[in-house]
């Protein structure tokens, strides 16, 4: 189990929730946020550029760095932001949320596409 409670409840609720809403992409979410930290996504702003289109839902089972530019239109979610993304993101006017946010604005996981 995760040392951080936070991290460890999330697991939990999205699990119940892939059951609940059979969506099976709140599994895989939850099985790659209890990987190791060493084994975590680490993903630049300009990846999400490159994988993802205008108007999706983005999530990043991990930490999402500062690093490129982001032209597109997109909704990220993720464990966590580094603050110049968060920085980034806001100056653009992008909207980024935790998994846990996303879980509740979109039980059934329609339409997200995981980026790492």
């Amino acid at each position: 189990m995760k040392s951080n409670p936070y991290t460890s409840a999330l697991i939990v609720e999205l699990k119940t929730a892939s059951i609940k809403e059979k969506a099976a992409i709140w599994k895989r979410i939850a099985t790659d946020l209890e990987k190791p930290t060493k084994k975590k996504r680490i993903v630049n702003l300009s990846k999400i550029e490159r994988y993802s289109n205008d108007n999706e839902t983005v999530v990043v089972p991990g930490k999402v760095l500062g690093m490129g530019d982001l032209s597109k239109k997109v909704t990220i979610a993720a464990e966590s932001f580094s603050k110049s993304a968060t920085d980034k993101l806001k100056a653009l006017g992008l909207e980024s949320m935790s998994i846990n946010e996303l879980l509740k604005k979109n039980p059934k996981g329609s339409k997200i596409k995981i980026i790492g």
